[in-house]
């Protein structure tokens, strides 16, 4: 992402999970682990909207943590369709929370990383240690099974996604009476939108959790 991005391995339930660790200047307001689309499709930690999610998130001052998902660049194992994954990003989540106690918690994803944070989410809510928020960017809501979230969710589509089509986000959103940040023109990858995802969540974000 920029020149003082740290690269380290952790221990995770099927051997070492690769991270990449971007900490913003001065005190953290707290952190955020951001997660990318389908290892199987390509997806990395290195993908633009993933690193625009960090970015941004770092802007606000968070400390952003993006994992590889199994068996892509170093982390160990091999894909387990988000079971495996969510398990993952749950250990990610308590190792850096004992490492840097923040005081708030955010959970980012693109597209099929966003299905996995879903889980994720209702996992630590159910814990006892919930998120304070969520930014979800080209929900997979048609393609797994994406679960409720919180009504401040922040989250952003694409209008001409042909991936997962608007409507899937919509009705998904529809029953949890939850807001859908459409952006006009844009497709799953969001070519030529990726500042104005940047700034959406810098605007959703800035006033506080």
């Amino acid at each position: 992402m920029n020149p003082r991005t740290q690269f380290e391995l952790i221990s995770g339930p099927v051997g070492s999970i690769e991270v990449a660790i971007d900490a913003p200047a001065g005190e953290p307001r707290g952190l955020a682990v951001v997660c990318h689309p389908h290892p199987l499709f390509g997806g990395t930690l290195d993908n633009k909207v993933t690193q625009t999610l960090a970015r941004a998130l770092v802007a606000l001052g968070f400390i952003s943590v993006r994992p590889n998902f199994r068996d892509v660049g170093n982390t160990a194992g091999t894909h387990d369709e988000g079971r495996g994954e969510v398990d993952d990003i749950v250990t990610v989540v308590d190792l850096f929370r004992q490492r840097y106690q923040p005081e708030e918690l955010v959970l980012a994803g693109f597209s099929f990383g966003s299905f996995v944070q879903t889980h994720v989410a209702q996992r630590l809510a159910a814990a006892g240690i919930p998120a304070q928020r969520l930014v979800l960017v080209g929900t997979a809501t048609s393609r797994w099974q994406v679960m409720p979230v919180p009504e401040d969710s922040l989250v952003i589509h694409g209008e001409l996604d042909d991936t997962v089509p608007l409507s899937s986000v919509l009705d998904w959103a529809r029953p949890q009476n939850l807001p859908v940040t459409v952006i006009p023109g844009a497709d799953h990858f969001f070519h030529g939108r990726l500042p104005i995802i940047k700034r959406l969540v810098i605007h959703a974000l800035s006033s506080g959790l």
